[in-house]
């Protein structure tokens, strides 16, 4: 009995501390995708053309940035075992070579949106006056990767060391920024002339560089960080610790564009059913975007956890935090899946009130609240696994689950099945489920191995 009472104890301190981490770094991606929703907003009141313009631009300019987020995953492992060893004085040479990288990775992946983003809208099939708006959209937007990269970087270091509040701050910094300007600069208010979506692209650019640069100063000049050892050397680029940067985070990069596309891919061949199915889709799919970030700042906080543990030589802790953020995640997310079940008509109606796009909507809310647990379980199990910096493999089971599972059976029960748009939704059912279960296996397995070799591993 004592026993019992000793493990329920070191449950729920587990449980409390995943929570104090996560709680945070989930409130700063909702206010990074409200980011998103403000563009969205002041959009849709000057017309259907720029809302298009300004919708695929975004969605476009998504995959570049989850690229870079991605890539930049790297750095908040390797931050929480240095400081869960104790070794916090090396905390700034690893962050030194992230932000060479950020500035790298940023400079290429403006080039890559500047040069791609004809090459790739001109071939969708889309009007080409839309085509070349949207081109010039996203062009202004990719001056931003070298901020996107930089902010993530200082991000990565504050969420490391347990600093979660922090990214949470130049988050809402970000978006305090984003919506007064991108009012003034699309509509033409104080002193600005108006600039429709170009206006919204100059708007995020500006937002972008001047959370990135705040973020920049506060981790060099906080009393937060000022342990970290600021005064050592190290601050020329050093190759070797910016390769093992490259091979934790490309992986990492590489899994989480294959899950964008995915659903970007989905968009596309629902796009083809009609502007309702594509409505109905967009709707269910910012519902199900807004569920999302609950589990995503939840595997954030994972990841620190057990990188933390990792550091103290903790094995015991290491696994349990991992499970902990799983089972977490599996409750956190049974809440939006029985509102999508119990209520999905009154959650359309708050996006609309077309009957017609309400109805389909509500259709596919019912069918995406059956994705929501294993949404949840494969992320957090994801950023488990980040926290042993074991990348390659997960990024393998990502691509297997996704296009190997997850597309082809939506494209043969949306058409040899005959289940239209529905039967695109349940096979990203299937794609994310087996995600999840491989997932979690993956890190049972590992979280078993002897610390020895989980070290020599990763």
């Amino acid at each position: 009995m004592t026993f019992q009472i000793n493990r329920r104890a070191v449950l729920l301190q587990d449980l409390r501390e995943t929570l104090a981490l996560a709680l945070p770094l989930i409130a700063g991606q909702l206010a990074l995708f409200s980011q998103h929703l403000v563009d969205v907003v002041l959009a849709g009141r000057l017309g259907a053309r720029v809302l298009a313009i300004v919708g695929i631009g975004t969605n476009a300019w998504g995959v570049v940035l989850m690229a870079i987020v991605g890539l930049m995953m790297a750095l908040p492992p390797g931050v929480a075992q240095l400081d869960g060893a104790g070794r916090r004085r090396e905390v700034v040479g690893l962050f030194r070579q992230a932000v060479w990288l950020a500035l790298a990775v940023g400079v290429l992946m403006q080039q890559v949106a500047w040069w791609g983003a004809p090459l790739v809208l001109g071939r969708l099939g889309i009007a080409p006056d839309i085509v070349a708006d949207t081109v010039d959209f996203i062009r202004v937007l990719s001056f931003s990767a070298p901020a996107v990269a930089l902010f993530c970087a200082c991000r990565g270091l504050t969420d490391g060391i347990s600093r979660p509040r922090v990214s949470l701050g130049f988050g809402l910094l970000g978006l305090a920024v984003l919506a007064p300007l991108g009012w003034a600069m699309m509509y033409g208010r104080l002193g600005f002339p108006p600039m429709a979506e170009m206006g919204c692209a100059w708007a995020n650019l500006i937002a972008m560089w001047v959370a990135a640069l705040a973020y920049l100063g506060f981790v060099r000049f906080s009393r937060a960080t000022r342990d970290l050892g600021w005064g050592g050397g190290g601050a020329a680029p050093d190759w070797g610790a910016i390769r093992g940067l490259l091979r934790v985070g490309t992986p990492m990069s590489v899994s989480v564009v294959l899950e964008a596309a995915v659903f970007a891919t989905a968009a596309l061949v629902v796009a083809g059913f009609g502007e309702i199915a594509a409505g109905s889709h967009q709707i269910a799919l910012n519902v199900a975007a807004l569920s999302f970030m609950v589990p995503l700042g939840l595997s954030m906080a994972v990841t620190v956890r057990v990188g933390n543990a990792i550091g103290r030589g903790d094995l015991v802790g290491m696994r349990r935090a991992g499970l902990v953020g799983v089972a977490t995640a599996l409750v956190t997310q049974s809440v939006p899946a029985a509102l999508m079940l119990l209520a999905p008509g009154q959650i359309a109606a708050l996006y609309t009130t077309d009957p017609a796009l309400i109805a389909g909507a509500a259709a596919l809310l019912t069918v995406a609240a059956l994705f929501q647990l294993s949404d949840g379980v494969q992320v957090a199990s994801m950023g488990a696994l980040r926290g042993l910096k074991d990348t390659r493999i997960p990024m393998f089971i990502a691509a297997f689950s996704y296009w190997g599972i997850g597309m082809p059976a939506g494209w043969l029960l949306t058409f040899p099945g005959g289940l239209g748009i529905s039967g695109m939704w349940f096979g990203l059912i299937a794609g994310l489920s087996c995600a999840a279960l491989l997932l979690t296996l993956r890190f049972h397995l590992r979280s078993r191995r002897p610390l020895a070799m989980l070290a020599a591993a990763v």
